[in-house]
């Protein structure tokens, strides 16, 4: 089977429902970002050891955001429920609540940064805010939106800040502070 179709050369796409719509329509839009966001959580984990404490975690959210993916295009399941399971969120806070057992508290704001790993991680919980952002205007435009979604995109950005301090922590790398010019720091 050949990758290319030419199908979308008029700049028309088919959603999982099997119609066409605009490349530029919001569940298009929606969608890509979520592939967005899934493609630079594989850069992050390949600058990740192999034995890492985030490889696990992170590998399951690029399966879930697929799912999410999935859905934003239009697939529903039978039973018209989020792909996304409160377990899904309670396990992203689960180990948000691990690895901070070992981070030092912060005190002050740190920049994205540090190793190659930690700064992949802070792209992609900028994505996941722009992912989570997006699909809360659509649903604020009338459009259906499982709140678990939106759920699980909140925590998510939650848990990459906390996975990009992990990563620093792991690669025993200082967190980039940030100076203040304004407060004299």
């Amino acid at each position: 089977m050949k990758i290319y179709t030419k199908k979308g050369d008029s700049g028309t796409t088919s959603l999982a429902s099997g119609s066409r719509v605009s490349k530029s329509d919001k569940r298009v839009e929606l969608y890509g970002t979520a592939d967005e966001l899934n493609s630079s959580l594989g850069v992050a984990l390949s600058f990740l050891k192999e034995d890492s404490a985030l490889r696990h975690g992170l590998e399951n959210i690029q399966n879930l955001l697929f799912e999410l993916g999935s859905e934003l295009a239009g697939y529903k399941k039978k039973d018209n429920t989020s792909c996304i399971l409160e377990e899904d969120i309670l396990s992203l806070e689960k180990e948000i609540d691990l690895w901070e057992e070992s981070l030092v508290p912060l005190k002050s704001f740190i920049l994205p940064g540090g190793s190659a790993g930690s700064s992949f991680l802070h792209v992609s919980r900028t994505l996941a805010r722009r992912l989570e952002r997006d699909l809360v205007r659509y649903k604020d435009e009338g459009n259906e939106v499982f709140p678990e979604d939106l759920r699980f995109l909140n925590r998510l950005s939650d848990y990459l800040f906390v996975a990009a301090r992990f990563a620093n922590f792991e690669s025993k790398i200082a967190e980039p502070q940030w100076k203040s010019r304004a407060k004299g720091q």
